[in-house]
């Protein structure tokens, strides 16, 4: 959730360190700081607020010399957003700094025995450079050699003690030619240079600098200097240690000449989705082909069950793959809110297939969830976009989305893409059991059509932004849909929550008439998702019970559709498709409505308060 950046080499480090952190402010906003080894000693430099506004400034202020430092952006969770909860946090002795994404469960615990410390923040971090520095302390005292740095060696050590997850980078001023690094349940990255070497918890932190990575596993620990790396396991006798290629084009993550990227993510939704669908169909036998499930056909058809874990807008995506597989392929499937699941005692079928959703491939949540489906035997397939992440490297085979940085904290191109994979997914599942060829074709060439189809849609910007501008002063909205189009209307509430702090709820929309009717007034805008599909008389009838209560509304449906207007104070109309694709196309003005209110409202889209696009805390 937080960013961490660190380097050791022969450059300046500070300015290596802030270009990171700029590229992942995105995974936390709240404050921003560095601390930069000289002369054995380390100077700070932190301050709350966005980088740009605190630490940026600072730094041009009083600038840190030095070759070696870590760095971190920060989404809060124990302590406030302030100067003094910033990180970098140091030990007791003012020797030994560290950066720190996770949560260190046991912190209050740890903090009791150290009744002569002083702690200046109200973070758990803190309390963990303390330990740190309490290890190395004794270390220093006692006799034995080891071919581990001391600090190495304090901090595992300390993390032998410590219950919760962590990715942290440790400098120590006594030894100025190295950093330390640790995983527990929070990315973390090695990437590695000609006479340096880098540490991040996300490749788009040094992308520009290096293109050779080894991402770092459960209980890693990792010693970096100038000129090697040295990787040894809490857990293991040896660490697994494999060298990768990132294929991230660094200039993918820049806002161009979007104003945000939000924006810049809604208008690469056609790209998205001809990338995912790209090789992956196969006309001759009306199909789709992946290279990574690792599944045979065989053992593809003996699933007689799918459980599909995720959060947020995965678990809408999921919510419309629910519709999918039980339709193409006859399959039972539940969703499960991942945070949920990882703690039931679900009961689960022999041939339950997992296939957990996730765009970043770090949700705590949902890696709980695959790590314990895999305990107890299931195969486990994995929908991600961020190639080398965790729950990607973790599950048995998956589908990777391709479709390129997702900078923008409300998930956009993802849900598109998610949708798109999990229909051709889909289609394989039917295929291999009772779908026929002439109705796979059909979707098989919807699909094909959508890319154009996604860009017409995108052509009525300028109308959605009329749309948002008229409605930008509500404080409640209903986003409202059937079936397949009901998980987008759900979609299109939290967009709308998440960066413009508007009230909204998505609800199917036979259902207002049992509750959510009661707060229907002219002050209450309704958006109903409604194609010409079998539910088209059930929703004009839905419309027309919040129309007698004088509630404004707005219809999304398919071109071609001459009635509706009359019925409504304002209508988008969308490129006729399959049914199971209309959700990836109303997607997109649920989008626009939401970031031009966002916009109107003077909210900060690309990072709205509270939230952080990568969630690794529980």
């Amino acid at each position: 959730m937080c960013g961490i950046v660190g380097y050791v080499g022969m450059k300046s480090a500070a300015p290596l360190i802030l270009e990171g952190l700029r590229r992942l402010e995105y995974r936390g906003y709240d404050s921003a700081g560095v601390a930069i080894l000289n002369d054995n000693r380390i100077i700070t430099r932190k301050k709350a607020g966005k980088i740009d506004d605190g630490l940026a400034r600072l730094l041009g202020l009083q600038p840190a010399p030095g070759t070696i430092g870590i760095g971190h952006t920060r989404w809060a969770t124990h302590g406030a957003p302030t100067d003094d909860n910033s990180h970098p946090h140091f030990d007791q002795s003012g020797r030994i700094a560290m950066v720190h994404n996770g949560v260190i469960e046991n912190y209050d615990r740890l903090k009791a025995r150290m009744k002569d410390h002083t702690f200046r923040s109200a973070t758990d971090t803190e309390v963990l450079a303390h330990l740190i520095g309490i290890h190395y302390e004794r270390l220093k005292q006692e006799a034995g050699g080891s071919e581990l740095p001391l600090l190495t060696r304090a901090v595992t050590e300390a993390l032998r003690e410590v219950i919760g997850t962590y990715g942290i980078a440790v400098a120590c001023a006594d030894q100025p030619g190295l950093l330390v690094g640790a995983r527990r349940g929070s990315p973390l990255i090695v990437g590695i240079g000609n006479d340096e070497h880098f540490l991040a918890s996300d490749a788009l932190a040094i992308a520009a600098h290096t293109r050779q990575v080894v991402y770092l596993n459960d209980y890693d620990v990792v010693t970096l200097q100038r000129e090697r790396f040295q990787v040894a396991n809490l857990g293991a006798d040896t660490a697994r240690v494999q060298i990768t290629r990132l294929e991230i084009d660094p200039e993918a993550a820049e806002k161009g000449t979007y104003p945000h990227f939000m924006l810049k993510e809604i208008f690469e939704q056609p790209r998205a989705v001809e990338n995912a669908l790209r090789g992956r169909i196969n006309h001759d036998e009306a199909t789709a082909n992946f290279g990574g499930l690792n599944m045979t056909l065989a053992e593809l058809r003996a699933v007689d069950r799918i459980v599909m874990p995720a959060c947020g807008t995965s678990w809408h995506a999921a919510l419309v793959g629910e519709h999918l597989f039980e339709e193409f392929a006859q399959i039972p499937t539940e969703v499960e809110y991942a945070s949920e699941f990882r703690y039931r005692n679900a009961p689960l079928e022999k041939n339950t297939l997992v296939l957990v959703i996730t765009q970043s491939g770090e949700t705590a949540d949902t890696l709980a969830g695959l790590r314990e489906s895999r305990r107890r035997g299931h195969k486990v397939l994995s929908v991600c976009n961020v190639v080398g992440s965790t729950i990607a490297r973790e599950a048995d085979g998956g589908i990777y989305l391709h479709a390129g940085p997702e900078i923008g904290v409300a998930s956009t191109k993802a849900f598109t893409s998610q949708v798109t994979v999990l229909t051709l997914f889909a289609l394989l599942l039917g295929r291999i059991r009772t779908l026929a060829a002439s109705r796979a074709m059909q979707v098989i060439r919807s699909l094909e059509a959508l890319p154009k189809q996604l860009e017409s849609v995108l052509k009525q910007n300028d109308e959605i932004k009329r749309i948002a501008l008229k409605y930008a002063a509500a404080e409640d909205f209903f986003f409202l849909g059937r079936q397949y189009n009901f998980p987008v209307a759900l979609e299109g509430a939290l967009k709308l929550k998440e960066i413009s702090y508007i009230h909204a709820e998505g609800y199917p929309a036979a259902e207002m008439k049992h509750g959510p009717i009661a707060m229907i007034d002219e002050k209450t805008p309704s958006i109903f998702v409604m194609p010409d599909d079998a539910l088209y008389d059930k929703n004009v009838s839905n419309l027309e019970e919040i129309k007698a209560r004088k509630g404004p509304i707005i219809a999304i449906t398919t071109e071609g559709n001459t009635e509706l207007a009359a019925k409504v104070n304002d209508i988008l109309y969308l490129p006729r498709t399959q049914d199971p694709l209309f959700p990836l196309l109303a997607a997109l003005p649920l989008q626009l409505l939401a970031y031009h209110i966002a916009v109107a409202r003077g909210c900060d889209v690309d990072k709205p308060r509270n939230l952080a696009k990568s969630v690794t805390v529980e």
